[in-house]
């Protein structure tokens, strides 16, 4: 018998109300915003109103480097929060909102996948509740009153040469990433050089993502720096007075969107900063409110441990005050076999070495984990292909670590076949181990806490960067931001900026090409290597099968 596609048993789901899902968390209907029957978000008021609440116990997952053999962590995340409420908790799944570049370009969707899905998936992979819109709109208009500052005067003399705020777009587009503005003569402004980044790396997104409520975020988006003058003087986005109009834009996309798992069970998808370019968590606000309305929050941070539960640790939980009480690394034998030096066309075949030097990786992210504080346990997402003997081969291995790895069938049992990694999250973090703290503290320099990352996470010997780089990061210390915590920009794909160094290298160097300022978000971006703020999309892109059948369903996302 054929194997469903994702769409095909989302597309089957038997959905309730979205009222219905809001009342398992006790949301009173007047508080819920509909967004047609099956979506919804969550008023202001009530949320401010749960402030006095105690929180619930907050369970991350998070996995290895990822790899064309797929990982399934988003997957895994929901199949959690089934698995918790089929043995009695009340749990909350928490996940990011999916980036329409992605979906047209490498990946298709980002909702989970088999019987462990959030719906409903189509919506979720396109507009949505228009979250995304808002975000570019916001930081477009704040772009657009810049420059018509500087067309009408330029008042605050800023250097046109100095300006760092660029345009967003979500979508992937390598042409947009320099280009040239203001031609055609004088009524069109004075010419520049600028760029587009994609709406998830934009510094509105991750100040949507950490902050705690409408004043805050009108707070932070004025606190972005812009520009300088030629004086070398920072501008400010309340300077240019665009701060309240853009959270007039923002007003509703602050607001938490309820959604249900295939099994029924709630789910707040809210926010969604890329990993490898920005600090990849969901918002501050959705993880919040769920803890207050929960006993377990389950809640994914992007790519592997490395990149999402490093900055999930040291920016989101540091900013927000969370602790977390355990962590779930997810890996596949499959992407084992691909660490440990095997084909994807050859992936099917048993390999029990392969699986075995491959581990390598793992074992990296489970000791980085360990050293947050948080216990760890090991989701082994199963894949038919999966022999015994390379299953035990990953257990033994993670048992020498320290840890414990469960062989987990949610793709294809739903809840039913992660009942026993529930039962071990739990364990764990009904186990008072978790002593949590960050990776190196707010007075650390800001040089300093990029090797910090560099040798501690990604166990490089050290980092390479141009004295003028070092100098910025004296200048913004001088000035007040060296408390600041470090978002790194690079490839998700290995431990180094080379996303070909599989498994778990050692002797080389992390190279900081580039340093920004996010005086808003409230952190440092490094960018390293050759990742780009603006992704191309691939030769063969996802859009090119995303299309309308016969009966107006979207086919095509995965």
């Amino acid at each position: 018998m054929a194997v469903k596609t994702d769409i095909e048993i989302a597309r089957e789901a038997q959905k309730k109300p979205i009222l219905d899902i809001g009342a398992k968390l006790g949301i009173p209907s007047e508080h819920l915003l509909p967004y047609g029957h099956d979506k919804a978000k969550i008023g202001q008021e009530f949320i401010k109103g749960l402030e006095s609440r105690p929180m619930g116990k907050l369970i991350l997952v998070t996995a290895i480097n990822p790899t064309p053999a797929g990982e399934g962590k988003t997957t895994t995340t929901v199949g959690l929060g089934d698995g918790l409420n089929r043995i009695g908790k009340k749990a909350v799944v928490c996940i990011r909102e999916a980036s329409l570049g992605p979906n047209f370009g490498m990946k298709g969707g980002a909702a989970g996948g088999g019987y462990a899905q959030v719906v409903p998936m189509e919506e979720m992979n396109l507009h949505f509740t228009g979250d995304f819109h808002a975000i570019t709109s916001a930081h477009n208009l704040l772009s657009a009153m810049i420059d018509n500052h500087i067309y009408w005067g330029n008042t605050l003399d800023i250097d046109e040469r100095r300006i760092v705020w660029r345009r967003v777009m979500d979508m992937n587009d390598r042409a947009l990433r320099d280009i040239v503005v203001s031609l055609g003569g004088v009524s069109n402004g004075f010419p520049r050089q600028t760029g587009f980044d994609i709406t998830v790396a934009s510094e509105v997104m991750a100040i949507l993502c950490l902050s705690k409520d409408l004043a805050d975020l009108e707070k932070r988006l004025g606190d972005i720096v812009v520009a300088y003058t030629r004086e070398k003087k920072p501008v400010y986005c309340r300077d240019i007075k665009a701060d309240g109009a853009m959270t007039v834009l923002l007003k509703d996309a602050m607001q938490p969107n309820l959604v249900q798992t295939l099994e029924n069970n709630p789910a707040f998808v809210h926010g969604g900063p890329f990993a490898n370019i920005a600090h990849g968590c969901n918002s501050v606000i959705a993880t919040t409110t769920a803890l207050r309305l929960g006993e377990y929050v389950v809640t994914e941070a992007g790519f592997g441990a490395d990149l999402g539960a490093e900055k999930f640790f040291d920016i989101k939980c540091r900013k927000a005050g969370l602790k977390p009480s355990a962590a779930v690394i997810v890996a596949t034998v499959r992407a084992m076999k691909m660490n440990g030096g095997v084909a994807k066309a050859d992936l099917g075949t048993e390999n029990v070495a392969a699986v075995q030097n491959g581990c390598a990786n793992l074992g990296r992210h489970i000791a980085n984990v360990k050293g947050f504080g948080v216990p760890v346990v090991v989701a082994i997402n199963h894949f038919y292909s999966d022999t015994d003997a390379e299953v035990a081969a990953v257990k033994a291995y993670v048992a020498e670590q320290g840890a414990e790895a469960i062989l987990c069938k949610h793709w294809a049992q739903g809840s039913a076949g992660i009942e026993e990694l529930a039962h071990k999250v739990v364990a764990l973090a009904e186990g008072g181990t978790a002593d949590f703290k960050p990776l190196y503290p707010d007075e650390m320099g800001l040089f300093q806490k990029i090797e910090a990352i560099a040798k501690g996470i990604y166990r490089a010997d050290g980092v390479e960067a141009d004295r003028s780089i070092r100098d910025q990061l004296k200048t913004w210390e001088a000035a007040g931001y060296g408390h600041l915590p470090i978002c790194v920009a690079k490839t998700q794909y290995s431990f180094t900026t080379d996303p070909n160094m599989r498994g778990a290298p050692t002797g080389f160097t992390i190279p900081v090409r580039e340093v920004r300022l996010s005086a808003g978000a409230g952190f440092i971006v490094a960018i390293c290597g050759e990742i780009m703020t603006m992704p191309g999309l691939p030769k063969v892109p996802s859009a090119e099968v995303i299309r309308l059948n016969d009966q107006g369903h979207v086919e095509g996302l995965f």
